[in-house]
């Protein structure tokens, strides 16, 4: 095994944000077990969560119910710490309910600055969300040629591209950057009070010279911020009260 001891940090690289987006489906045959085993499973997959918002940077739910037919509901994870995502999916797999969850999707991305911003401008490519009621996520690739146009052409299409999102003033973007740690380049996520919102975003930002480069875009899931016990509940319809 090589000798590490001696290794550096580049200079001038900050230690980021690692940022994840973990998808859970539930079996349907889980509904069929009596309603006391589905509140005690939900109840210990819940404490795992309130336990852990406590400990990350940020820990949040989105359910995902009757829209998405592989996702029930995801966890937008947000630390400084890599080993947390590890800890955490090993605490959530210890509980009765993981036994009866599929993990679909699972994103992994983490912050930096963008190269086509005034650094001054900008909270050094930090996430910090503003609690909006939804959330749009979704992996994104570019065309390979896109990185052999000169840095001004890039950076003149992503000032346009820029300009447009910023007209839509009810909507936040998170993106973070994936090249080398997972399959995608980017992950683009949006917090907006309203999913139709998003859609009209879209619809301009396609007309936009920085769209002709998009090579995929998708799957997008559209997320409703919810508490985790309210995510839980809505898997088998049930309004059970956890604790009294």
């Amino acid at each position: 095994m090589a000798d590490t001891s001696g290794y550096e940090r580049i200079e001038g690289v900050q230690v980021g944000q690692y940022v994840s987006y973990r998808f859970f489906r539930i079996d349907r045959t889980w509904r069929r077990l009596p309603i006391e085993e589905r509140v005690a499973g939900k109840d210990a997959f819940a404490d795992v969560i309130d336990e852990w918002a406590e400990r990350m940077e940020g820990l949040r739910v989105y359910t995902t119910t009757g829209v998405r037919p592989e996702s029930d509901f995801f966890l937008w994870q947000i630390t400084e710490r890599y080993e947390d995502l590890i800890e955490l999916g090993a605490a959530l797999n210890g509980t009765p309910l993981a036994a009866w969850l599929e993990t679909p999707y699972s994103f992994l991305a983490t912050t930096k600055p963008s190269v086509y911003t005034d650094k001054k401008r900008v909270r050094q490519g930090r996430v910090i969300p503003r609690n909006a009621p939804y959330l749009v996520v979704y992996p994104f690739v570019k065309r390979r040629p896109w990185y052999f146009l000169t840095f001004e052409e890039r950076a003149e299409a992503m000032r346009e591209h820029a300009e447009v999102g910023a007209k839509f003033v009810t909507i936040t973007n998170h993106t973070t950057y994936s090249v080398g740690i997972d399959d995608q380049e980017f992950m683009p996520a949006f917090e907006c009070e309203e999913p139709a919102d998003f859609m009209h975003l879209m619809l301009t930002l396609r007309e936009t010279e920085a769209s002709r480069w998009t090579e995929r875009d998708t799957p997008i899931f559209v997320g409703k911020r919810v508490e985790i016990r309210a995510a839980l509940d809505a898997l088998d319809g049930a309004t059970t009260s956890v604790r009294n």
